[in-house]
């Protein structure tokens, strides 16, 4: 049987047709992340409000009903699976909540969510969600985070992308707000410019030390062996959830300092979130001592007391040397006189007596 050519080109566009067809199918089943964008955020029952997070003051054994809201910009519709778990903060200060693999035992195992929904295309979903605080709860801050996640399998691991918000929640009770210093350390190096003051590095951690959620400033001063301020600055420390720390490096230059240098590092704390009436704001502090040598001043001032003895020793040998040539002219002159004398002595005795010549 001969196949014509117009066979042909209608078994191409036949084949050709039913790839594409049966693409869209394929994406449906297993998205992949990379080509959706959806967004989370805290809404009312009738959509998404202002609200960057959700904060909450609750009492222990209370309950409250909250709404999120997730929009779908992708082409097609995506189910996600939503998601609550503890919240914490990473090294940089940004805001994260615990990874699937990790479970909960805080704020993230209040929260009843259900677990999926599916948002169609350019479609926005809210969905309600219920935080109850447990009777035992302990008073104070328990950071959580909801997010609505998609997961992809690239082999044998298991990827999610999750996009979500932080759930701020504060059991009433005794607030406690402290900054505490840790690890307090300062290092003094001088400056080889004998007109130049030396530098002085810090380094130190501010632990939040109490049970809520604070920022602050810490106060970084450093007085001489006579009491005297010689650097006095102040800086902002960052968000910081209870339990939370965070490293701080700090220099200081043109310090003058001789012998002990004491460095003080205060911390005052400020509160963050809701229920700020009775809190304990405790502010903190720690000093360290350093053993300041300022080796370039010792020199210069060795150099100064050598040059001034030397010019001390030159003074006196050029005193002593006009001492002697005045003591030797003196001598010399004197010497010159009594010659003087003796010579006109003899002159005078051998001249004739005016007397002797009318006898």
């Amino acid at each position: 049987m001969t196949v014509t050519p117009l066979r042909r080109a209608l078994a191409v566009l036949t084949v050709a047709f039913l790839a594409v067809a049966a693409t869209p199918v394929a994406a449906a089943a297993e998205p992949d992340p990379k080509a959706l964008t959806w967004t989370v955020q805290p809404a009312t029952a009738s959509g998404p409000d202002q609200r960057r997070w959700i904060t909450a003051s609750l009492d222990p054994g209370q309950a409250v009903t909250e709404h999120l809201a997730v929009r779908n910009f992708s082409r097609t519709a995506v189910t996600f699976a939503l998601k609550a778990a503890d919240g914490y903060l990473t090294d940089k200060g940004r805001f994260n909540m615990l990874s699937s693999d990790r479970p909960s035992v805080d704020g993230g195992t209040w929260i009843d969510v259900q677990e999926k929904v599916t948002v169609g295309p350019n479609e926005t979903r809210v969905v309600p969600f219920t935080v109850t605080v447990p009777r035992s709860a302990t008073p104070g801050d328990h950071p959580a985070g909801i997010a609505a996640t998609v997961s992809s399998a690239g082999g044998t691991v298991t990827v999610e992308s999750r996009v979500g918000f932080r759930v701020m929640l504060r059991v009433n009770g005794s607030a406690r707000a402290a900054l505490a210093v840790r690890g307090l350390d300062a290092t003094y190096s001088p400056s080889w410019n004998p007109f130049a003051g030396g530098t002085v590095r810090v380094r130190y951690s501010v632990e939040n030390d109490g049970n809520v959620w604070v920022s602050g400033t810490s106060r970084v001063a450093m007085s001489d062996l006579l009491g005297r301020s010689s650097h006095d600055a102040t800086s902002a420390v960052e968000e910081l959830l209870p339990g939370g720390n965070r490293s701080v490096r700090t220099r200081a230059d043109g310090v003058w300092a001789v012998g002990r240098l004491r460095t003080t590092v205060t911390t005052s704390p400020t509160l963050l979130g809701d229920g700020q009436a009775g809190v304990d704001l405790r502010p903190a502090s720690a000093t360290v001592t350093t053993w300041v040598v300022p080796w370039a001043q010792l020199v210069l001032l060795a150099l100064l007391v050598g040059l001034l003895l030397g010019l001390r020793a030159a003074a006196r040998h050029r005193r002593r040397r006009l001492a002697g040539l005045l003591a030797r002219a003196r001598q010399e002159g004197r010497q010159e006189a009594q010659e003087s004398v003796l010579v006109g002595g003899a002159a005078t005795a051998g001249e004739p007596d005016p007397g002797d010549a009318r006898r």
